[in-house]
């Protein structure tokens, strides 16, 4: 049975996009790896990668070719200052010399170094193949596929126990929200408590504090950033970034001078009906106004969908809860963590496989589920929540204009945080016994949908608005 960490879901990285870019960046670093477990690095003279599918379809918009570079580079993007990439991809550009995993230069040259390939190999829509040669001769052909959210496997593997880490060691290991929500009957546990004794089996309760205080550290930075930076957004498409107005309207005349700080000040603020609307579209929007720019977010599930999270603990913490504390944070990311892992062991959380119900239809779900515990629900309660969230965006489809994480993207993180809020209001008023649907229903649902989806609908922008609208016109 596989068995998913929360930490696996919540992942830290390099934005805009955690299949196009986390991914391809984790994929240069395991091939790495490789090369020095079979005692080939030293010997590379010269790389060639080939990008497959939809990492080359839509690429350059995802910064696809960057984060190879990156990768390659022996740069971790969960430590890389981000002000250091622009400067450091510039550099290797015009110098055609890369520090091979940080250890000796190699000739590169980008435009020839990575070829775009429109072609899609079997196993997946993310393909991409490393190529390593010694004075001209090939002495190394591996690849890789990434899966969504960051997650990657190696084709010599995909067959092997070793392409999934499977964690025996769990005491409650789930594959369906039924076994989830029979573990919490049989201890009368609530999910975020069942989660958290799957997650000892792997780590420390101090390891697990200092990792999720790290991923909630790293959304409030970035939603602080997001909401405290002006201007356009990269990529030629002409985005205003629309969360620092939205910001000023909001914030009055608060005072503070970190993120920290800032957190205390807006709760603080006097909100009615209209301006809560406007307060979580605008912790949404600036999350993924900051993931378009290059910028540190977490994957929840997926960078593309990495607003909707931080936006509805932030709801939950500035609008219905001025005294909440780690404690809530904690409950709320174990909840919305498993909920994820549910979907990747159901379905998929790759818009290249599934669409954009793949992505903000899984961060809704999961942010439903967890706010749903935060404010009382029952562990049906939270799956049905998580359900509501999903139905309502089944057959979502993945078609940014000119292959950028931005238009339809960074609203449909500002609506799947509203649809997730309104989700867990339904399900805390509503009877469980009752329910029509149940989660491992809709989640099979979503698979059955993202195999009929025409593939142009998939992260191609080959279909839909990618094409409908003219980027000259933008």
């Amino acid at each position: 049975m596989e068995c998913i960490s929360i930490f696996d879901m919540l992942k830290i990285g390099i934005g805009p996009s955690s299949s196009h870019t986390l991914g391809p960046w984790r994929a240069a670093e395991r091939w790495i790896n490789h090369l020095k477990k079979v005692n080939l690095f030293d010997s590379i003279t010269a790389v060639k990668v080939d990008l497959y599918g939809s990492l080359s379809l839509t690429g350059k918009g995802h910064a696809t070719d960057l984060a190879v570079i990156l990768g390659l580079s022996g740069c971790d993007p969960e430590y890389i200052p981000t002000d250091e990439i622009q400067p450091l991809i510039s550099k290797i550009k015009e110098e055609q010399k890369l520090k091979f995993g940080n250890s000796f230069n190699i000739h590169f040259e980008a435009a020839s170094n990575i070829v775009f390939n429109k072609e899609f190999l079997p196993f997946h829509a993310n393909g991409i193949k490393f190529t390593g040669f010694s004075h001209d001769k090939e002495i190394s052909t591996d690849t890789y596929y990434s899966i969504g959210g960051g997650f990657i496997v190696r084709e010599e593997l995909i067959h092997a126990k070793e392409n999934i880490e499977i964690h025996k060691t769990f005491p409650y290991p789930i594959q369906k929200a039924k076994e989830l929500e029979e573990y919490c009957k049989q201890t009368q546990l609530k999910i975020s408590e069942i989660v958290l004794e799957n997650e000892r089996s792997l780590r420390s309760d101090e390891e697990i504090d200092f990792e999720i205080k790290r991923v909630w550290n790293t959304m409030l930075e970035c939603m602080y950033i997001g909401c405290h930076t002006e201007g356009k957004l990269p990529g030629g498409l002409n985005v205003r970034r629309r969360a620092f107005d939205l910001h000023e309207k909001l914030k009055e005349e608060k005072k503070y001078n970190s993120p920290e700080e800032w957190l205390v000040a807006i709760r603080n603020t006097e909100v009615k009906f209209r301006q809560i609307l406007k307060w979580v579209s605008c912790f949404a929007l600036s999350v993924n106004e900051v993931n378009a720019s290059l910028g540190r977010v977490v994957t929840a599930p997926t960078n593309g969908s990495s607003g909707v999270i931080p936006a509805v603990l932030m709801y939950y913490m500035v609008i219905e809860n001025h005294d909440a504390d780690f404690k809530q944070i904690k409950q709320f990311l174990l909840v919305a963590g498993e909920i994820g892992s549910l979907f990747k062991k159901g379905a998929t959380i790759s818009a290249a496989m599934g669409g954009c119900q793949a992505e903000i239809g899984v961060s809704s779900a999961m942010a439903a589920g967890a706010l749903t515990e935060l404010l009382g629900g029952t562990p049906e309660q939270v799956l049905m929540a998580s359900e509501i969230a999903m139905e309502h965006h089944l057959g979502l489809t993945c078609d940014p204009i000119g292959g950028l994480v931005q238009i339809p993207c960074i609203e449909r993180n500002a609506m799947g945080a509203i649809k997730a809020i309104n989700a867990a209001e339904l399900a805390l008023e509503s009877d469980y016994l009752n329910a029509k649907v149940p989660l491992d229903k809709v989640i099979s649902s979503m698979w059955e949908t993202a195999k009929d989806m025409n593939v142009k609908y998939k992260e191609t922008s080959e279909g839909g608005l990618a094409v409908s609208v003219n980027i000259s016109d933008c």
